[in-house]
């Protein structure tokens, strides 16, 4: 770059937020892009490669067709908020208000930012378990928070599971604390959250005088007996929990963007005005189709575990065959795993880059696209020796994974 060229781009980044530049692009997305060109199975970003059940489609299809085509009510069409109240009050046992106390947005993720710059102020600190979604880092940039984050420990054999020390997460509440940030069933450990952790959470937030927001949006992908908990159910927590929750996950449906909070009315007043300006509404069909979703009986979501156990399955044994050391999940749609047993070059794969270079190896020389450990924490060294796996894929999808896995040697 020539003196003149590095001159228009120092003058072009002082124009730029600097809020920006704190962040990169999602690793998740960009490493479906890989795959896509390198013609790689995906096992990266988390959406079905199958189809979405053919009653929830028909109603769409058939919302258009009615002429549901111009803007909701900003905050959400009537008959998707009274289902979200029935569906939360039968499955959770709490009663909300559809008028004061839920927010449509576009997908869970702007739910989620909705509320981030509805409650925080300069100065404000927010908790976050790692490793977390990639998106609550820039989340937390965006909204001017500052994250306090908390390590989970990995699972010491098959029986055990990811684990906090209790006196860390105590440590991280205090006088700035204005939330934490809880994702249960979690996306990418697959840990699902006790009633006794949840307990030991809410004494943190009632103490600190915290909310506590969390992202369901895996509520009903479960093994092993494990129960989904809503900390809205928790004594206490009615009136400082904002649960974020959407289609995608459960309904097969990534790509309708279709998501929501349920919080008490206050912060919800403040969530709506900030969603009004981002988005406006989420797309008036794709609502009315969610009515209907929401309906579903419980036997849709007790054959959606069945198969989605039946698949973890699948993928846990490609992967030890592999030469991985698994993490089995309890919830979520993901499998995080060591690759330490793995031996490469050393100038090849940088200790503090391992997982980067790993999977960049695994998507243009295996052809199978991983997510890098690194994403999911805020020290980059600490995922160094992970790798996120996904399998919510048919079985073809498994199946052309598993063949070229093969070639991989521990």
């Amino acid at each position: 770059m020539t003196p003149s060229e590095t001159g228009i781009a120092q003058a072009a980044r002082r124009m730029l937020s600097a809020k920006a530049e704190q962040f990169t692009e999602s690793v998740i997305r960009e490493m479906t892009r890989l795959a896509l060109k390198h013609k790689a199975v995906n096992l990266s970003q988390g959406f079905p490669d199958f189809a979405a059940p053919a009653e929830i489609k028909e109603a769409a299809r058939q919302a258009v067709a009615d002429d549901i085509n111009q803007y909701a009510i900003t905050w959400g069409a009537k008959p998707l908020r009274d289902a979200i109240v029935e569906k939360f009050e039968r499955t959770q046992g709490v009663r909300v208000d559809p008028e004061r106390e839920i927010t449509i947005c576009c997908g869970s993720t702007e739910a989620m930012m909705s509320t981030m710059l509805a409650i925080i102020n300069p100065g404000d600190e927010i908790v976050v378990f790692e490793p977390f979604y990639e998106n609550y880092g820039p989340d937390a940039i965006l909204s001017g928070a500052t994250p306090r984050f908390v390590k989970m420990r990995p699972p010491e054999n098959e029986n055990s599971v990811w684990s906090f020390d209790e006196k860390e997460l105590a440590a991280a509440f205090g006088p700035h604390t204005k939330a934490i940030i809880l994702n249960t069933p979690n996306n990418p450990t697959g840990k699902v959250f006790t009633r006794d952790e949840l307990e030991f959470i809410r004494d943190l937030c009632v103490r600190w005088n915290a909310f506590c927001v969390t992202d369901e949006i895996y509520e009903h992908i479960l093994y092993d007996g494990t129960e989904h908990i809503s900390m809205a159910r928790i004594d206490g927590m009615r009136d400082r929990t904002i649960v974020i929750n959407g289609m995608s996950k459960t309904y097969s449906v990534t790509g309708w963007r279709v998501g929501w909070a349920i919080a008490p009315p206050e912060p919800t007043a403040s969530i709506r005005k900030v969603h009004d300006f981002l988005t406006v509404g989420a797309a008036a069909p794709l609502q009315q189709a969610g009515a209907i979703a929401l309906k579903s009986p419980q036997s849709y979501y007790d054959k959606l575990a069945s198969d989605y156990s039946v698949r973890r399955e699948r993928l846990l044994k490609i992967l030890s065959a592999a030469g991985f050391t698994v993490f089995k999940p309890r919830g979520a749609y993901y499998i995080m795993t060591d690759i330490s047993r793995f031996e490469f070059p050393s100038q090849q794969f940088p200790a503090d880059t391992r997982d980067v270079s790993f999977a960049k190896y695994l998507v243009e020389k295996i052809g199978v696209a991983v997510v890098p450990g690194s994403s999911f924490y805020n020290n980059s060294a600490d995922g160094s020796s992970q790798v996120r796996f996904t399998f919510c894929k048919k079985e073809s999808t498994l199946a052309a994974a598993e063949e070229r896995l093969a070639r991989l040697h521990a």
